[in-house]
């Protein structure tokens, strides 16, 4: 053009701008500026919008300026495009100043500011604008009415929602696409699944924004099932927000059929480049079972963000790939990719998992150095894995420094607290929790019935079983497994088998739990019934299965039915066992006195036998007096865990059993000379002011005056009644009555004389041991049991021994 006016200028520059080609529209309106042509309010409209593509606020600072200078600043549109630009590169503060300060507004003023709050996460401010809009009685547009919609979505308002819902009838917009899908999402989004539902059959007009949203308040709330019928429904094309929004449909679904039927369209649609496309079928596919599709997926993708590499992080920590997902925290970083907390929070269990506390503690000093320890779902990760890694102290700290503790938080303490061991601090930090105003859920009541299981702590565990019954809460599959596991723990299989019973619905676990139940109260048949049962009805045992059922078998003394489910378990279920099967097995075959068999067993392993099935063989080795083999097998564990005291006792207990009293003193000086101590037999008994603890020769408690008394009486009684100590396992030089005064101050001894105290005549006593019961308590105990004319139950390490008339439910088989 040999001539050229402001029109043709700004034609040109909106031309650019309108069509993506924002630096050559920066590059013409900077010629303009050489020219002597002046620009219009026009030009600087199209020059605008560049600084926000680009979130450029400096260039459009210097724009403002130019508007400043060139008398256009009191235009309303350039205002409003100010407004715009300010807003979009984040400066709300100057979006608001410009606002505030105009002489002149209209619709598309109100709509510029209420959008830029609402955009930046001033919510409420949105909406007290919206009000003001209202109360100037200026007529909102659609633009208005999405804008204060989003603020509603971002507070999930309903109520506000609500107003704006009735402002939209009055104003005749109900029938616009736009505005009814931003509806349709504030109450999705709000939880309101059938309104939305309403609003969607309602609207005349569908377009694929609208399938999308509201396929995907489907999906986001739990309505799997709906969504897909709508996705198939569908009158539009889907187009790439529309299989983002239908994927965790399938993947909550574990529908991998239909999750490969979308991945197909994807594919024809030429989607499978998209970041979020992409990103959304590796979770779908992780979620569904098949990580390795994902990790496929995952390594072909293009180009990855940080939304990808922290779903497959996820994905890989939640489904057992803890190795691999750490792995990728690496390439990750590598990449050069910024990790941001759902990173952190995403591989904190692949660290629990591994119980890598090394690797969690590298992932908590990243955290720190990158402000991350603000944000409360990452101090909880953070707690969960310095428990789950045993370090309850750290978990502690972080617990104690969390000003804003959720229920999450106290979960996740109080499961520490019980996994580690720390049954007392679980049930107390229980009650602390009580006296918060964060209220208990049910995480707080799966997490605390394993610490009254613990400690048998049977009147705490009833309690926490009437406070869930009391509070409403529904008892869902992990709660009822976590009652049975916690009443047979405390002694009550009556109870938890009621409970199994009255399950409507039963997984793996539950028969898990309820096998064990029986094995650990040495119902063998009773066990083996119910293995027949879950067999029957089509469960898939699992190696935990397995487990409770052999453990079921060894302590009722059926090696037979034993051996047929440890074949049953490779033939029949291509379960390859575990260390702990065979030691297991070898446990049955030994005490039986199959000791050759046991020896056997062990030889063919395939993988290298650990501590706990030598360990079984050698107490066979104790059991049956087979001094030689039992000299060969200490050594072998001294070799495999030096460290261990109990080996050492354990053989010099095989040569007191034979007589070998310098054996015998030998081993035990090399105790002392190493430094190893032995763990001491501790006994506790729950009484109404809670949970009394005893030690061997313990006489720290306010009432061992009479304790001992009561001991000393028990004890003449049952002499008389023909209880003869045993004292093979004291050591030789020590004279015969200091032998049986050792004996005598065992410690369930200690607890079943203040049971004795402290109940009334004919109540049952339950005791907890942290070993395995001596053959001198056990004796004695019988004895006790029909003079006392009470019933005792002992709970030690592997089994219940349930005490009546003078006999015990094991047969003495223990």
């Amino acid at each position: 053009m040999s001539e050229r006016d402001v029109v043709s200028w700004n034609a040109m520059i909106a031309s650019y701008t309108q069509n993506g080609f924002a630096k050559e529209a920066l590059v013409l309106f900077h010629q303009m500026r050489m020219t002597d042509i002046q620009a219009n309010a026009v030009t600087v409209m199209s020059v605008i919008p560049v600084c926000s593509d680009f979130g450029d606020l400096q260039l459009g600072q210097c724009i403002h300026g130019y508007t400043i200078t060139g008398g256009l600043a009191l235009d309303v549109s350039v205002g409003n495009a100010l407004i715009d630009m300010y807003s979009n590169c984040g400066n709300v503060e100057m979006a608001w100043q410009l606002f505030d300060e105009m002489s002149q507004r209209n619709v598309v003023s109100w709509s510029a500011m209420i959008g830029g709050y609402a955009w930046n996460g001033y919510a409420r401010e949105a909406l007290a604008l919206f009000l003001q809009m209202q109360i100037a009685e200026v007529k909102p547009n659609a633009v208005t009415l999405i804008c204060a919609l989003e603020a509603c979505v971002q507070l999930t308002t309903v109520h506000q929602g609500k107003e704006i819902h009735c402002c939209i009838l009055k104003t005749g917009f109900e029938s616009n696409v736009s505005v009814g899908t931003a509806l349709l999402t504030m109450y999705v989004k709000c939880g309101y699944i059938e309104i939305a539902r309403r609003l969607f059959d309602q609207m005349p007009t569908k377009d694929v924004v609208a399938w999308s949203a509201m396929i995907s308040g489907y999906a986001q709330n739990g309505y799997a099932s709906e969504a897909l019928v709508l996705f198939h429904q569908m009158q539009v094309k889907p187009n790439r927000v529309t299989v983002v929004s239908v994927l965790p449909a399938c993947a909550d679904l574990a529908d991998l059929q239909e999750g490969k039927r979308i991945h197909d369209y994807i594919i024809e649609n030429g989607f499978e480049s998209d970041v979020s496309v992409g990103t959304a079928l590796v979770a779908m596919y992780a979620k569904c079972g098949s990580i390795e599709h994902a990790l496929q997926l995952f390594d072909k993708m293009p180009k990855r963000d940080v939304v990808s590499w922290n779903a497959m992080i996820a994905a890989c920590a939640q489904n057992g790939y803890a190795n691999e997902a750490l792995g990728l925290l690496c390439q990750m970083q590598v990449a050069g990719v910024q990790c941001n907390v759902v990173t952190m929070v995403s591989v904190l269990p692949a660290c629990a998992h591994l119980a890598a506390l090394h690797q969690g503690e590298l992932v908590h000093e990243y955290v720190i150095r990158n402000g991350f320890e603000s944000d409360v779902s990452l101090k909880n990760a953070l707690l969960d894995m310095y428990a789950k890694c045993g370090s309850t102290e750290k978990a502690y700290q972080l617990f104690k420094k969390n000003s804003s503790r959720d229920t999450v938080s106290w979960n996740a303490m109080i499961a520490g607290f019980a996994q580690n061991g720390l049954a007392v601090d679980a049930l107390a930090h229980f009650r602390q929790m009580q006296m918060t105003d964060v209220m208990p859920d049910l995480a707080t009541m799966v997490s605390v019935l394993p610490a009254c299981a613990y400690l048998a702590a049977l009147k705490e565990g009833t309690w926490i079983h009437a406070y869930i019954i009391r509070r409403g809460f529904e008892f869902d599959i992990s709660l009822s497994n976590a009652l049975i596991d916690m009443y047979a723990k405390c002694g009550e299989l009556g109870f938890a088998c009621q409970l199994f019973d009255s399950m409507s619905e039963k997984n793996v676990i539950s028969w898990n739990a309820m096998i064990a139940a029986y094995g650990m109260h040495g119902h063998g048949e009773d066990a083996l019934e119910l293995f027949s049962q879950m067999k029957q009805i089509g469960m898939k045992p699992d190696h935990i299965t397995f487990m409770s059922i052999l453990s079921a078998c060894r302590h009722a003394g059926l090696v037979d039915e034993g051996w047929q489910c440890f074949v049953c378990m490779r033939q029949d279920y291509l379960i390859k066992p575990k260390s702990e099967h065979y030691a297991c097995m070898v446990d049955l075959l030994g005490r039986f006195g199959r000791l050759n068999e046991a020896l056997e067993i062990i030889e063919k392993m395939p993988l290298e036998p650990d501590a706990s099935v030598w360990g079984a063989l050698l107490s066979a080795c104790r059991i049956h007096c087979n001094i030689e083999l039992g000299e060969y097998l200490s050594k072998r564990l001294i070799q495999l865990e030096p460290e261990n005291p109990a080996h050492y006792i354990q053989l010099s207990n095989i040569y007191a059993t034979a007589g070998k009293w310098d054996g015998a003193i030998k081993a035990r000086t090399t105790l002392k000379v190493r430094g190893l101590k032995k763990t001491p037999g501790c006994s506790w008994i729950e009484m109404k002011n809670g949970v009394h603890t005893f030690l061997v020769g313990d006489r720290s408690h306010p009432q061992s005056e009479e304790i001992y008394a009561m001991l000393e009486n028990l004890a003449a009684q049952i002499k008389e009644a023909g209880y003869a100590p045993d004292t093979s396992f004291v050591l030789h030089s020590v004279e015969e009555e200091e032998k049986e005064n050792s004996l005598c101050s065992h410690s369930e001894k200690l607890a079943i004389a203040f049971g004795l105290i402290n109940t009334s005549p004919g109540t049952c006593i339950r005791i907890t041991k942290n070993l395995r019961v001596c053959g001198d308590c056990h004796n004695a105990t019988k004895f006790i049991s029909k003079i006392v004319e009470r019933e005792i139950i002992v709970r030690d390490t592997n089994r219940f021994h349930h005490f009546k008339d003078g006999l015990c439910s094991c047969g003495d088989y223990w």
